[in-house]
């Protein structure tokens, strides 16, 4: 993999940290990778969608399809502005679908290496790349939901594919809504562990 000479000290390391997880398959390159990134890519997302779990959800989305598809990444550009370009797109694609309240679209958000991303939206109704990025999307997170243990699949399920809040889940499942977010919590963290695995979205 070249590096341009002009990439931060910062870059050219995740540059490394990308042959190492594409070409040797090393898992402790993908975990290092979601450490450094996973709180950014979350910040940027909750500027977005102004929900911590909503946030939490598109943050695991995010990392999936960027883990999937790392051996398409481009070296002419910095990793993190690959990364967080899949994590905005994911948001505009949620944001479009629930017709939430947002930033201005006119705004720019800043991301660690200075650069900006404008969110632009065009047409509500999804064009068929868009449509193809949402169906791989749901697919992704299939793969990885499936291994999950029993009692997680089911509020995962409900949670993503169903589109429940919680305190419809917690009616759904008849149980305390505190216990419901527990859960969830405790699901999305085993979520995060199986993303950094490559494995298991194979």
């Amino acid at each position: 993999m070249e590096v341009n000479k002009q990439f931060s000290a910062k870059a050219k390391h995740d540059f490394k940290l990308i042959q190492a997880a594409v070409e040797e398959n090393d898992e402790k390159a993908y975990a290092e990778l979601m450490s450094i990134y996973k709180k950014p890519v979350y910040h940027v997302v909750l500027k977005m969608v102004r929900n911590a779990d909503d946030a939490e959800d598109l943050t695991i989305e995010a990392f999936a399809k960027a883990f999937k598809n790392l051996h398409k990444f481009n070296p002419e550009y910095a990793f993190s502005t690959w990364l967080f370009r899949i994590a905005t797109n994911n948001c505009i694609d949620f944001i479009r679908k629930n017709r939430i309240k947002t930033m201005s679209i006119d705004s720019a958000i800043k991301i660690d290496n200075g650069d900006e991303i404008t969110i632009d939206f065009k047409d509500k109704n999804l064009n068929p790349q868009e449509e193809a990025i949402k169906n791989q999307k749901i697919e992704i997170m299939q793969y990885v939901v499936a291994k999950l243990p029993e009692k997680y699949q089911r509020l995962v399920t409900l949670r993503y594919f169903n589109e429940l809040s919680y305190e419809e889940i917690a009616t759904e499942l008849n149980a305390p809504l505190g216990t419901v977010k527990a859960q969830l919590h405790r699901a999305r963290e085993l979520l995060y562990d199986m993303v950094k695995n490559k494995k298991h979205l194979i």
